[in-house]
């Protein structure tokens, strides 16, 4: 079995939890493509077999999210699950908080909190975080696309809607905009609702899978944009003897390679020929 499951997973839930229940379903190995915290809910993209080798060529897709930001304290966790490290009696208002929004948009440097997956010389942030060892995570510049309030729902806690690349911390983008406001601030509540081609509306549960699992999954090739090539039989039997003889494609570019029965996987075109550079057959 190879391709992928769009799972919606719940808050409370743990991402791998979800990634071994599914390897128990299909008896294939499987893994995810960018973890949720177990407090998220929302997309994860689960890869099936070999599909798991596309991950690099998915991982800087644009991932869309809607979160709570609570202000007024600031927890180690920079979420509603750590303890209140600090509080502040300074509450903006919307006029405030839109006001500043713009210096969070674009090329940004961001420091990720301590309790991440954020290696340091390594080891993961919250490894040391839970042992207590004093640390300064490493500065990252991420790229955030648009950052918007979309509304208030008590008098300290608001909801943005937030369109980033890979790598964005959106509890680091909370505690930055509440320093930003001179106060604290911290994520209360996160949804994923899109993951590059994976979206909310065409998610599934665990429980759903379980069900009928191959009628739910998604072929490998159809998450991926490139340029699809197709080879004859020989052509094919060539290339995987290791022959490359496929000329006339695009240097420096990825294409999505076919036999005259199944998707191959990329190809990648060096020196002017065209070569597999990631099967999934």
């Amino acid at each position: 079995m190879n391709g992928f499951f769009n799972i919606y997973k719940s808050s409370g839930t743990n991402s791998t939890f979800i990634v071994n229940k599914i390897k128990r379903i299909t008896k294939t190995p499987c893994g995810h493509m960018g973890t949720l915290d177990p407090m998220a809910s929302g997309i994860l993209p689960v890869a099936v077999g070999k599909s798991t080798r596309l991950f690099d060529y998915l991982t800087d897709k644009i991932k869309v999210y809607i979160a709570e930001f609570t202000f007024g304290y600031e927890t180690d966790t920079l979420d509603a699950t750590g303890e209140t490290l600090s509080t502040s009696l300074v509450i903006p208002t919307k006029e405030q908080i839109e006001k500043v929004l713009s210096k969070f948009v674009g090329l940004i440097n961001q420091v990720p909190p301590k309790y991440s997956a954020n290696s340091i010389n390594g080891k993961r942030g919250y490894e040391l975080a839970r042992k207590g060892i004093d640390f300064t995570p490493n500065v990252k510049q991420v790229n955030v696309y648009s950052f918007s309030l979309l509304e208030q729902i008590a008098d300290n806690k608001f909801i943005f809607k937030i369109e980033c690349g890979k790598g964005t911390y959106i509890r680091s983008l909370c505690r930055d905009l509440a320093y930003e406001l001179n106060t604290l601030g911290t994520m209360s509540a996160l949804e994923r609702i899109q993951s590059g081609v994976f979206t909310k509306e065409t998610a599934i549960s665990v429980e759903e899978l379980e069900q009928n699992p191959e009628k739910y999954l998604i072929p490998a090739d159809s998450v991926l944009s490139y340029e699809k090539v197709y080879l004859t039989d020989k052509q094919t039997k060539n290339m995987l003897n290791g022959v490359f003889d496929i000329t006339g494609y695009n240097q420096d570019e990825f294409y999505r390679v076919y036999s005259p029965t199944e998707f191959l996987g990329i190809g990648w075109v060096v020196n002017g020929v065209l070569k597999i550079k990631s099967y999934v057959r």
